[in-house]
């Protein structure tokens, strides 16, 4: 069996108070190029902290169908304004804002409806506006706005998604895909279809150029039945003998998994795992053909999520930033839905392992949406300083432990039983989701399956299976806790 050659040195290393306010029957005017029956309804519900809030609008359309809409509305106090908004375009002037509709969700027909949202400041009061117009048509009714009282928590750092989640039936499969369907990031969460906060468990792949002959019908049937896990990460590295000697060959093999992982019903982590070097610049080109190619062949499928650099390290975090701000276009190009997720400094410590820590990623966050922040832990090495700071960076920012170790750093090894209970419990309280480094026959104790195990046919059960092997197919097994309502 060839070897592992992977470096061993890693180096690893709220919400406030919501009122309602509803506004309904009322005339509804058509945008220039739309015909409307009057009717309308418009629900704002805001959550507020000192010195700011989140608002969530919801327009009805109660007429008949339009095409293309404006939102106007007026703050109460002088000192709110409209800081960051999502799902239409914002504009101020005094106290009165307008609300563009975008291209997606312009087209409204009767009955249908769409939500949109903002993060704003205020100085004086944060009361609830007491009229709105839609289409420059005065929505009227019976109104109670309540402001709720102002807590110390601040607002998360990325927005919801830029496509409200769908009104959707209950689930008619079983699978974690069937049941969660397009992922959003909500929030500081991870949300399903419903738009309820939900964890993800699963094992990571070994690099592919090595440990090929792991990833076969047996063994990720094994996956999805016997371990029932809810995600396939598949690690695809860049240097080391992976991405850069056939691109082509590497981009085959990943979008194969794409489709194994799909068939069971799990979702794929595609990572494009940058180790060394450490500037994920170096790879700016790679990434921009691999995940154009990838993005496009599987645009349609709502079991993709995209990791565009695995643990950068040596450089600063704007630097990652700007790599990611140039890799994400390309793949919105073709999956404008997708989650991705972006490493962060100090090996996707969030910079713990190079003396710093989350606040830069919560000062200056990518400018995007839908982006969560990789999170990478090996257990026997990084413990309750780790530990806290995961704690403190999960209250502003959507994280995501995209790998992470019951061994050492360096992917050996004993079992550190202890401190991975105490990660996967935290990981469990927070809902962050995770997938464990490796699910491979590898030498090392990161290893879930004996050495030789994947020469033979048989993955399920516990006779083939390390001791970091048992203690994870323990843990994924409990039951999911995946909310529909």
């Amino acid at each position: 069996m060839q070897k592992n050659t992977r470096p061993t040195r890693r180096h690893l290393l709220a919400a406030g108070a919501a009122a309602a306010l509803t506004i309904g029957a009322s005339a509804f005017l058509p945008a220039a190029n739309a015909m409307a029956a009057p009717g309308c309804a418009v629900t704002y519900t805001t959550s507020s902290w000192t010195g700011g809030f989140t608002a969530n609008i919801t327009i009805k359309n109660l007429g008949d169908a339009v095409n293309g809409w404006t939102l106007g509305f007026s703050f109460p106090d002088a000192g709110q304004r409209v800081g960051q908004g999502w799902s239409a375009t914002y504009q101020q002037s005094g106290q009165s804002v307008t609300a563009q509709s975008l291209s997606w969700n312009g087209s409204l027909a009767g009955g249908a409806s769409t939500t949109i949202g903002l993060n704003g400041t205020w100085t004086g009061s944060n009361p609830a506006p007491t009229s709105f117009t839609l289409n420059g048509t005065v929505c009227t009714g019976a109104t109670t706005p309540t402001t709720p009282p102002p807590t110390t928590t601040p607002p998360p750092t990325t927005p919801p998604p830029t496509t409200p989640p769908p009104t959707t039936p209950p689930p008619t499969g079983q699978t974690p895909v069937a049941i969660n369907g397009q992922l959003r990031v909500c929030g500081v969460n991870l949300c399903n279809q419903y738009g309820r906060p939900s964890q993800l468990r699963g094992m990571s792949t070994h690099g592919l150029q090595w440990f090929a002959q792991c990833y076969n019908d047996a063994s990720l049937d094994a996956l999805a039945t016997d371990w029932r896990a809810d995600l396939l990460r598949i690690s695809m590295y860049v240097q080391e003998g992976g991405y850069e000697t056939n691109p082509s060959g590497f981009t085959d093999r990943v979008n194969t998994l794409v489709d194994e992982a799909g068939e069971r019903g799990l979702y794929a982590l595609i990572d494009f795992h940058t180790l060394t070097p450490g500037d994920p610049m170096y790879n700016l080109d790679r990434a921009k053909t691999f995940f154009a190619a990838v993005a496009a062949r599987n645009a349609n499928r709502t079991n993709v999520i995209y990791e565009i650099a695995n643990e950068p390290n040596g450089v600063s975090w704007q630097t990652i930033k700007n790599y990611a701000e140039q890799v994400i276009p390309v793949i919105r190009a073709n999956d404008p839905d997708a989650i991705v997720v972006v490493g962060t400094r100090g090996w996707s410590s969030l910079g713990v392992s190079e003396g710093g820590n989350s606040t830069e990623v919560i000062n200056n966050p990518v400018n995007a949406s839908n982006v969560m922040y990789a999170f990478h832990f090996y257990a026997a090495s990084h413990k309750d300083n780790y530990r806290a700071e995961v704690e403190r960076a999960a209250a502003r920012l959507p994280l995501f432990v995209t790998e992470f170790g019951t061994v050492t750093y360096t992917g050996g090894g004993a079992v550190d039983a202890g401190s991975s209970t105490a990660w996967l419990d935290l990981l469990d309280r927070l809902k962050i989701s995770y997938a464990n480094w490796t699910y491979s026959d590898a030498d090392e104790g990161s290893a879930a399956f004996r050495p030789g195990t994947c020469y033979g046919g048989t993955y399920a059960g516990t006779g083939v299976l390390t001791e970091s092997g048992v203690f994870m197919r323990n843990r994924i097994r409990t039951p999911d806790n995946f909310p529909t309502s």
